[in-house]
Order: C-alpha cells, then structure tokens, then sequence
C-alpha cells in the first residue's frame, strides 16, 4: 500500500513539474523541489531543495531540511552551498533575512563549529521560519570572509514550500 502511495505521488508530482516547466518556459523563477530521503533503513525523510542564482550569476543550491527526528522539537536548517572557490562564507557570522516588507531577521550560524569547507554555510531557521510570510518573496544576505554580503533571491513559491514542508510533511 505504501510503495502504491509513492509511486502515485511520483507521477503526480512529475505531471506537476512538467505542466509547470512547459507553462512557464518564457518566465524566469526558481522552483523548488521536495526531495525524499532515506534517515536511516527504512525511514524517509523529506527535504526542500532549490537551485537559485546570485547576483554575479553564480549557482547556489539552497536546502532546507529538518534536524533532530528522535526529539520533540525539530530544527530547523537552512544550507546554502556555492561552487568551491567561488566564495568563502563567514563563519560563525549569522544570516541575514529581508521580508518584503522591509522586516530584518537574523538566522545563527549552526555550521559555525564544525565549518570544514568555506563554500557551505548551514543556519538556524527553528525560530525564524514561523515569522515569514508564506507568500512573500525573501532576500538572503550571505556573510562573506571578505567582510561583503551577497545576495540570494528567494521567490515566494519556495518560501511557500519551506512552509508547507513544515506544517504538512513530517
């Protein structure tokens, strides 16, 4: 019963992917996309990850995923990763979020510790995330080891996924 549900939900979610790429073909965005995971043998875990661009055109992957299953609270990560030797993100330096309503949040640094390559940054979203609109676009800025911030867009379709990954998967 279980495999039937996911194959279901596969095609679904594939006939989705590509009415949406042909409909939107013309327009730029980014599109999320919930991907499955195996924690452990025989547990599946789910994960939002999207492809978006910064402002010199430089790939980042952007990942939000749930931390800590075995315990009553879960946090929330939010990872960010470049193509090595493109940047160097500032550790334990925290992320800051832009609302489109001009509200600033900050995300901590939870790679800070445990930091082994520059081009990845990992941060706390377990307080942040309930304070975001789920309809709103938001602004990234990442600390670089130059002392500079670079900017990542984020479209409110992935903002709205972050949420629904969140109250409606588990």
């Amino acid at each position: 019963m279980k495999r039937k549900f996911q194959q279901y939900f596969w095609r679904c979610a594939l006939i989705v992917f590509l009415a949406l790429t042909g409909c939107g073909s013309s327009v730029q965005s980014a599109q999320a996309l919930l991907r499955q995971h195996h924690d452990s043998p025989g547990v599946l875990r789910y994960h939002s990850q999207v492809s978006i661009k910064d402002e010199k055109g430089y790939a980042w992957q952007v990942l939000l995923f749930k931390q800590n299953y075995n315990s009553p609270l879960k946090d929330l990560r939010l990872g960010l990763v470049a193509f090595l030797g493109v940047v160097e993100i500032a550790h334990p330096q925290a992320l800051l979020i832009e609302t489109a309503a001009g509200r600033l949040l900050n995300a901590s640094d939870a790679y800070a510790l445990t930091a082994l390559v520059p081009n990845v940054g990992e941060y706390n979203l377990t307080d942040i995330l309930p304070k975001l609109p789920t309809t709103d676009a938001l602004k990234l800025y990442v600390p670089l080891s130059s002392g500079q911030q670079l900017l990542l867009n984020i479209p409110n379709t992935v903002v709205t996924e972050w949420q629904w990954l969140v109250t409606e998967i588990d």
